[in-house]
């Protein structure tokens, strides 16, 4: 610490310190002496006569009333000694911290739980809706009380309804489609089918039935097939109204597919005047009309929709009774003979 600069002297001070200094001589006081130093002025000390100033030693601080002494010893804010802390009081003040920590983030995070919550509210309804449908439907609530069957012209439709009581009962879901195909087979007249569930209690069976083009004959009889060689009835005699196709090769010809194929394109009054069908090939497709006796000469089955609609136009405008033969094997000229 720097030490403080000397303060100038009082002019008393500094008058005592100077007799001190001067050397004592004897002397005779005598009245005009003491008079004369009575009625001295003060003279002012100079720097030169007090080259130094006295050193003031610094007081030491004064304690303040409330100042306590210094411990060694460390104390906590409640007055309990450090020592004397341990580990069920750090695992308390630790548990309040968490529980201080997590009121917080629960404070800020209200409206992301409360979204949250909505969703998982709105997800778990539709659950329950789709687990509450899905149960019902395949509970018997919905099972089958009626067959309905759509599409059957030469079929019965109660004999179809009776091959399918099997599936009376059953859920609309639980239908077996293999059961029903398997009660179908027994109907050569179904092509193609399809089910239809019509809640609550109500199966639809839509039914595709093949169109018979004529009658085979065969060692058993006479065969009903339909274009694509299927069997669908047997009869020791021709049936009246069914033509009779001579068809060489069989069934599996190409001679029959374009029989087929001429028979199909044909309008149903053109058809149901054939009384039969002959092809060799498929190119010589010919057609007999019974009645008059008069033949359709067709030849391929190419463009058999433009040469039906010609042939129909034909026969309007000069009916079979006149004409013992129309050529439509071209499309665009039918001849008459």
């Amino acid at each position: 610490m720097r030490r403080p600069s000397p303060l100038p002297q009082s002019p008393v001070a500094s008058r005592g310190a100077a007799e001190k200094a001067a050397p004592a001589r004897p002397s005779r006081p005598t009245e005009a002496a003491a008079l004369r130093a009575t009625e001295r002025e003060p003279v002012e000390a100079t720097p030169a006569e007090n080259p130094t100033a006295p050193v003031i030693p610094l007081a030491s601080p004064t304690p303040l009333p409330d100042a306590k002494p210094a411990s060694d010893d460390a104390t906590t804010g409640d007055g309990t000694d450090a020592a004397d802390v341990g580990f069920r009081d750090v695992w308390k003040a630790a548990r309040a911290r968490r529980k201080a920590l997590r009121a917080e983030i629960r404070r800020f995070t209200v409206r992301q739980r409360r979204r949250r919550a909505m969703w998982l509210g709105a997800a778990a309804c539709v659950l329950l809706l789709a687990l509450g449908t899905l149960g019902a439907a395949y509970s018997p609530l919905f099972g089958v009380e009626k067959i309905t069957v759509v599409g059957a012209q030469q079929l019965a439709e109660a004999d179809v309804a009776a091959a399918l009581s099997g599936q009376l009962g059953k859920p609309l879901p639980l239908v077996d489609e293999s059961a029903v195909k398997a009660a179908l087979v027994a109907f050569p007249l179904i092509e193609t089918y399809a089910l239809e569930a019509r809640p609550p209690h109500e199966l639809v069976v839509r039914l595709v039935e093949r169109t018979p083009i004529g009658l085979i004959e065969t060692r058993a009889g006479y065969t009903l097939v339909d274009a694509a060689g299927v069997a669908l009835s047997t009869s020791a005699t021709p049936s009246p109204g069914t033509p009779v196709l001579t068809i060489t090769g069989g069934v599996d010809s190409d001679a029959f597919t374009a029989a087929g194929q001429v028979m199909r394109s044909l309008p149903d009054d053109i058809r149901a005047q054939v009384t039969g069908v002959t092809a060799s090939t498929s190119d010589d497709v010919t057609l007999d009309l019974g009645g008059t006796n008069t033949q359709v000469v067709w030849g391929s089955a190419d463009d058999s929709a433009d040469k039906a609609l010609n042939l129909a136009k034909t026969m309007a405008a000069r009916p079979p009774s006149e004409v013992s033969t129309y050529d439509v094997s071209s499309p665009d000229v039918v001849v008459v003979r």
